[in-house]
Formats: structure tokens, C-alpha cells, sequence
């Protein structure tokens, strides 16, 4: 295990979390928690609830029922949501005629950064040299660092990251588990949800498991494959098969 760190935030609480889109219950009673100074990787089959969960965890979406809190706090009465929590839940959402820098500022205006941050989070990421271009023509890898760096911008405690590695090349791949690693031993909170099982296990301390919307298990990456005695990848598809089974028997 990783020594602790001292926490600069204690802990996110995802409490009963339930959501129906019509009648389907896309997250079903679902709790968990995330530590501080830990990676946390979230993972299950398509259609599990992954990304319904994490946008109820900024807000995009209403949970039916259950909460989520940051430190005791509930997303919508935290005093600078963009210094406490960054998000990429969707890299394409972004004006395609903005060019990076514009994208970045107008972010900023938007959450009472500093304008001075945007060649900061630039640098970050590594789109210095493309920063007046538009968005339009950035690849998808280039649109994912560019979504990053606008979720790095207030500089927050917590990064929520949906499949943040889709359209990054190998070298991108790696830059981004060294850049999610390093925030979360500086003391930051990282919960990623991942298809990339073998490349998540290289990183993450912790996992939330859920399959059908409902939670599978939540533990360590270590206890998890010494319990099963197989790869993460193995002992995962082997769980979540097995939900997708009961959900639909």
C-alpha cells in the first residue's frame, strides 16, 4: 500500500443513489465511498450506471432518490464547485469554431477562475503549441487533454474522469495515468471509470464495481485479485458476467 498522505479532502460519499429513466432503473440503491489521495477506478459492463452515477455526482442529473457529499457537503451548496471538483463526462462537449485558449478562458469566466490559469492548465496538458487553434479540427485525444485541462482549471481537490483515456494514443495513455497518479499523491481524490482494465490496474488503488446499476463490490485493486487469485481483467469479467446474468434472469 501507499503511505497516506495528509488529506487536503476527507471523503466522498455516495449514499442510496437510485435513478429511473422511465422504467428502467439505470442506478439501483447504489453507495460507495472515495478516499483522498487514492485513485479510485469505476467499472462494469456498458449500461451499468457508470455514467448516469457521475453525473448525478455534479449535478447534470437529479438522483430519484440517495445523495452524494463531498466532505459532508452536497454538490449544489459547495461554495466554488470548480475549485472543489473537476469533470470530464463528455470531451466533445466544447464550441468547435472556440480555439483552445478562447475554450479555456470562457470556462474561466464562467466559474470566477483567473484568466491566469488557462496558460497554466495549457502547459499542463500539453497543448501549448496548438492553443489558438480551433477545437473543431483537434482529434479526440487532443479534445481529451483539452477537457482536462479545463476540469484542472479552479485548480480543484477531486477529478470525476468518464473514459477519459477514449482516442488517446499509447503515449497519451500513459501521460494521463502519470497525471492522474500524481494528483492523487499530492492528496487529490481521482474516481475514473475505464473499459481499460490492464491499463486501469497499472494505477488505480481502489474500485467500484457495478453492474445493472447496482454495486458488485467496491475494494482494493490488491484485495481484489488476491480474493480471486486471477488478473483484474479476469476477475472483473468474470463478476460482471455474472451480474449482467441476474439482471436479466
Amino acid at each position: 500500500g501507499r503511505s497516506r498522505i495528509p488529506r487536503m479532502f476527507a471523503m466522498i460519499n455516495v449514499t442510496g443513489l437510485t435513478k429511473h429513466y422511465g422504467e428502467r432503473r439505470a442506478v439501483d440503491d447504489l453507495s460507495f465511498e472515495l478516499e483522498a489521495g487514492r485513485v479510485t477506478g469505476f467499472v462494469g459492463p456498458n449500461g451499468a450506471g457508470k455514467s448516469t452515477t457521475m453525473r448525478m455526482m455534479v449535478d447534470l442529473a437529479r438522483p430519484d432518490r440517495g445523495e452524494v457529499r463531498y466532505d459532508g457537503v452536497r454538490y449544489v451548496d459547495l461554495a466554488h464547485p470548480a475549485r472543489t471538483v473537476g469533470s470530464v463526462l463528455d470531451a466533445r462537449c466544447m464550441h468547435p469554431g472556440r480555439t483552445a485558449r478562447n475554450h479555456l478562458r470562457a470556462t474561466a469566466a464562467l466559474s470566477n477562475i483567473p484568466t491566469s490559469r488557462v496558460d497554466d492548465v495549457l502547459a499542463d496538458v500539453g497543448l501549448e503549441s496548438v492553443a489558438d487553434e480551433r477545437a473543431g479540427g483537434f482529434s479526440l485525444g487532443m479534445r481529451q487533454r483539452l477537457a482536462l485541462a479545463s476540469a484542472l482549471l479552479g485548480d480543484p481537490r477531486v477529478l470525476l474522469l468518464d473514459e477519459p483515456s477514449n482516442g488517446l494514443d499509447p503515449d497519451g495513455i500513459r501521460w494521463l495515468r502519470n497525471r492522474l497518479r500524481s494528483f492523487a499523491d499530492a492528496g487529490g481524490t481521482v474516481f475514473v471509470s475505464s473499459h481499460l482494465i490492464a491499463e486501469l490496474a497499472k494505477f488505480a488503488d481502489d474500485l467500484v464495481v457495478v453492474g445493472a446499476g447496482r454495486l458488485i463490490t467496491a475494494e482494493t485493486v490488491d484485495s481484489l485479485t488476491a480474493r480471486t487469485g486471477q488478473s483484474l481483467e479476469d476477475s472483473l469479467l468474470e463478476m460482471t458476467t455474472d451480474s449482467a446474468e441476474f439482471a436479466s434472469a
